[in-house]
């Protein structure tokens, strides 16, 4: 009995010691490791064979449709203010080479009668942008061509940016309204083997008016769909000109990547002029991080998104600031930019130039913020709590020149992506989406709107 008892004891002490044992190794591990999946993972920041910084735009119009100033007055112009790379998406005209016209649109006859003549550029004048020596600059500028602005006869602003079509493609596309309209112009351009993204969303859902329509779960899972349903959709416009009726679309951008992220498909957050004039060239753009200025590079870092977008308005929010209006368009006030953006491990490491300010964005809310000069700024997630469970992070510069941030780095903790499966409108449902998509529905709810607001 006693050699028993011994025995069980020493059983029993062995089992008590494996187990800690085996508790200490759990301890020493991570409970739950992740991965940070940068964009920018692959771009050399300095050295010899160091990327390029090339600043541009994807949303810019002419008076071949509603500008107030010529393809060539804006072509110059974006020139003049250093761009590297130019689209000229006039609504429903796909854009061609810049010394020829494009296909033109009986509704914009209307220009040359009003004293905005139709111009593009001379062969010379195109021949020595692309080459640098216009106005001896030294640095070329490259037309993305195929670049088209969506339902150019929408009323509600249900607008996308169409890239990279052939030339006979997207001329004319009138386009539905409201929802049935955002999914015609996406589907048409994925048909026809191009990119695109959509535009200024906070002019469609009026979040002007009414700033928490960008959290309104309707309005994320119109856009969240449309993205994760057509993969050439790459994301939405996060900047557009002076953000006048867009100031709120970050916290839309954020909503947007919480809504796909969970199913693998980050959400590219552009920014863009859309200038209809010269005045406003110096608005918002875009640094796209290349090897070199070519069309192909162009697409790639569309696609791939290691570029920073740049604004310089943006109207003051409660939520990821900014803390007051910033408005220094048309200064010579330089814009903030990244010099570099790494990760190793779990932390994020950004260095800046004119930069006063950089934060950090998790799921929506800001997790750090920090005074930025010419030294790095560091941030370790595992200092901050629950960043195990966070989707993404993306950074932000603020300077006395602007806003510029970077796109999302992905948090990847290795689970199973969830497979997205478009759910078919009931009948009736589908009945009402398409009378909302078409201009008698959209006149009489303008209609209606005005009458309220005069008897508010």
């Amino acid at each position: 009995m006693k050699k028993r008892k011994a025995l069980l004891c020493i059983l029993l002490s062995l089992f008590l010691l494996l187990q800690s044992s085996l508790g200490l190794v759990a301890s020493a591990a991570s409970p739950a490791d992740y991965e940070i999946l940068s964009p920018y993972a692959d771009v050399v920041w300095e050295g010899e064979n160091a990327w390029g910084a090339y600043k541009g735009s994807l949303h810019s119009h002419s008076t071949y449709s509603d500008a107030d100033d010529t393809l060539a007055v804006m072509v110059k112009e974006a020139y003049r203010q250093d761009y590297d790379f130019l689209a000229v998406s006039d609504h429903g005209i796909t854009g061609v080479d810049w010394n020829q016209e494009p296909a033109l649109h009986p509704l914009y006859f209307y220009q040359p009668i009003i004293d905005n003549p139709f111009e593009h550029l001379t062969d010379e004048e195109y021949a020595a942008i692309q080459n640098g020596t216009y106005d001896n600059r030294g640095k070329k500028m490259v037309p993305v061509l195929g670049a088209n602005e969506f339902n150019n006869l929408s009323l509600s602003k249900n607008h996308v940016n169409g890239y990279f079509l052939a030339s006979d493609k997207g001329n004319g596309f009138t386009g539905a309204e409201n929802e049935w309209g955002y999914e015609e112009a996406i589907a048409y351009i994925d048909e026809n083997g191009g990119l695109s993204h959509i535009n200024h969303p906070g002019d469609w859902i009026d979040s002007n008016a009414n700033p928490d329509a960008v959290n309104d779960a309707y309005n994320i899972a119109l856009f969240g769909d449309l993205i994760l349903k057509y993969d050439s959709c790459l994301g939405i416009e996060v900047f557009n000109e002076r953000n006048g009726t867009t100031g709120y679309d970050r916290i839309l951008w954020d909503n947007l990547l919480m809504y796909t992220l969970p199913y693998g498909k980050t959400v590219i957050g552009f920014s863009n002029t859309d200038a209809h004039r010269v005045g406003t060239v110096d608005s918002s753009y875009s640094i796209f991080m290349m090897e070199e200025n070519t069309p192909e590079n162009i697409k790639k870092t569309m696609q791939s998104g290691a570029f920073f977008g740049v604004t310089r308005c943006l109207r003051a929010n409660d939520t990821i600031g900014p803390d007051e209006d910033l408005n220094v368009m048309n200064t010579d006030l330089p814009y903030p930019m990244f010099t570099s953006l790494t990760t190793e491990g779990h932390s994020i490491t950004v260095s800046a130039r004119d930069s006063q300010t950089v934060q950090f964005i998790a799921d929506g809310k800001v997790i750090y913020k920090a005074d930025i000069d010419s030294s790095p700024v560091t941030l370790n997630l595992d200092t901050i709590e629950g960043a195990e469970d966070f989707q993404y992070v993306r950074v932000e510069l603020f300077g006395e020149g602007g806003l510029c941030l970077s796109q999302a780095l992905v948090i990847d903790d290795g689970s199973e992506k969830l497979t997205f499966t478009e759910e078919e409108p009931e009948p009736l449902q589908q009945i009402w989406l398409q009378f909302k998509g078409t201009k008698i529905y959209t006149m009489l709810s303008e209609l209606i709107k005005v009458i309220r607001e005069k008897f508010a």
